[in-house]
């Protein structure tokens, strides 16, 4: 079994979160998810399908997430991910204090709760494999890059990146948010100035975009800030 082989359960009552929850476990490569709207069927379904992981909401319909981890916990010692809009210190330590193996609280960053879920699967049944560091994934909407690996992983497919459409990245992404002035990116890419880089910096972005956007003539992600240089989009907060 790899990683994105776990099955993961997600028991909360608010269908429209869930659906978006699925979305962002399937664009993750994760393929068997299983949900539940309430502490009963919750239940069942753990039974039923004996999850690696279940991410819980804490306010749900027929009772609290508190009460069935407890129950889950008379079952299984699987790892529990409570979620939860509820973002006060006391719930959060409560939650932790029961034995839960973390705490998200919404909104929330779709690549937060990947990283997440990635450390905890890692190190409840993945210890022995080499799993990419936080800092060296970026998640661009259905687009995983792995700065480690100089790749980009999409819909199955992978795309390898260049050293300098690399190094280009990076230093958008250690500004994500941030517009970087065209002498910043030269200087981290060719360790020059942007003077005499004109075309060649225009070209390595073009080719960039290609790689990274859905419609490169139109892109999301790597934004022009006329006159000044570029900006990676920062992902939105969803919940």
């Amino acid at each position: 079994m790899n990683l994105y082989d776990c099955k993961i359960l997600l028991i909360d009552d608010n269908e429209e979160l869930v659906s978006m929850i699925r979305g962002i476990l399937k664009k993750s490569g994760f393929e068997n998810i299983y949900t539940a709207g309430n502490c009963g069927s919750g239940l069942e379904v753990f039974l039923r399908e004996e999850p690696q992981l279940v991410i819980l909401d804490i306010m749900l319909p027929d009772g609290d997430g508190f009460t069935l981890f407890r129950r889950l916990r008379e079952e299984s010692q699987v790892p529990i991910l409570f979620l939860s809009a509820r973002d006060e210190d006391n719930d959060r330590l409560f939650g932790l204090g029961l034995g839960a193996d973390d705490y998200i609280t919404k909104p929330f960053l779709p690549q937060e709760l990947i990283l997440r879920i990635h450390a905890i699967l890692k190190r409840v049944y993945f210890s022995f494999v080499q799993l990419p560091k936080e800092e060296d994934v970026l998640i661009l909407g259905k687009r995983r890059v792995s700065f480690e690996n100089a790749q980009m992983a999409t819909g199955g497919d992978t795309i390898s990146l260049t050293a300098k459409e690399l190094l280009l990245l990076k230093k958008l992404n250690q500004n994500r948010g941030k517009i970087v002035t065209f002498d910043a990116i030269c200087q981290a890419v060719w360790e020059d100035s942007y003077y005499g880089y004109e075309n060649t910096l225009m070209v390595h972005i073009r080719h960039l975009r290609e790689k990274i956007e859905e419609n490169p003539s139109n892109p999301v992600w790597i934004q022009t800030v006329r006159g000044l240089g570029y900006r990676l989009k920062k992902e939105e907060k969803q919940g």
